[in-house]
């Protein structure tokens, strides 16, 4: 993210959600955001994630600039390398946890035998493998979170992004999900999560924390490089 601004309005009143946040997160990072509700962390995620365009800035994938893409071009580069866990998991309610998983090979244009194959790997992997053929409402919110665990990886994207993956789950499955993120990491993927838990934030390599749209200079932050005179914080 290079110098990224988001506002917008509500309710007639401006309202600043990022303030000219640069951040540049290198290959294998694995970076914890954090910060006071309203702080403008979900938006920093959605904008890293191609899917919420800047008001002024710019933001970079490999080389890329996301924003001078048009919005199928994006989509096509978040199906190739972007993969998504979001706290209310966005599982599609009529599919069972095995076609949940598949839904992104679908789209990518996989075999349907491949698909499922691969599937019931992922699903195996979080410990699922009971339960393929359930739907949403026949799992518990744990289990859930496990089939969205399992789809997140399923087009091996290099970067994910995961907006509060611990927020509604119990302690032991929480565990669980931090796990498996710290074990994508060392496969070389790329994550940066928002969290408002310390016991999650500690699961990163560093920790970014953002106060009123910016990243604020504590000592929470590591890896960081001071700003100069004239220029924006860098991290």
């Amino acid at each position: 993210m290079e110098a990224v601004a988001k506002s917008y309005n509500h309710r007639n009143q401006p309202v600043t959600a990022l303030a000219g946040v640069t951040l540049h997160i290198p290959k294998g990072d694995f970076v914890a955001v954090v910060g006071p509700s309203g702080s403008g962390k979900s938006t920093l995620l959605l904008t890293l994630g191609g899917m919420l365009s800047p008001s002024h800035g710019q933001v970079f994938l490999d080389g890329c600039s996301l924003y001078d893409l048009s919005p199928e071009q994006r989509a096509r580069l978040r199906r190739k390398k972007i993969g998504f866990l979001f706290q209310t998991f966005n599982l599609v309610a009529y599919l069972s946890a095995i076609e949940n998983v598949q839904l992104p090979l679908f789209l990518a244009g996989m075999e349907e035998r491949d698909q499922r194959v691969k599937a019931e790997s992922l699903l195996e992997r979080v410990g699922l493998a009971d339960w393929l053929d359930h739907k949403p409402s026949e799992l518990s919110v744990g289990q859930q979170q496990r089939v969205a665990l399992a789809r997140m990886p399923a087009n091996d994207p290099v970067v994910i992004l995961a907006d509060e993956p611990t927020g509604s789950l119990d302690p032991d499955t929480s565990e669980d999900v931090l796990d498996f993120l710290q074990e994508l990491n060392r496969e070389g993927r790329t994550i940066v999560m928002v969290t408002h838990y310390p016991a999650a934030a500690q699961r990163a390599k560093r920790t970014v924390k953002l106060v009123s749209g910016r990243i604020r200079l504590d000592e929470t932050i590591s890896t960081i490089e001071p700003a100069r005179d004239g220029q924006k914080d860098v991290i």
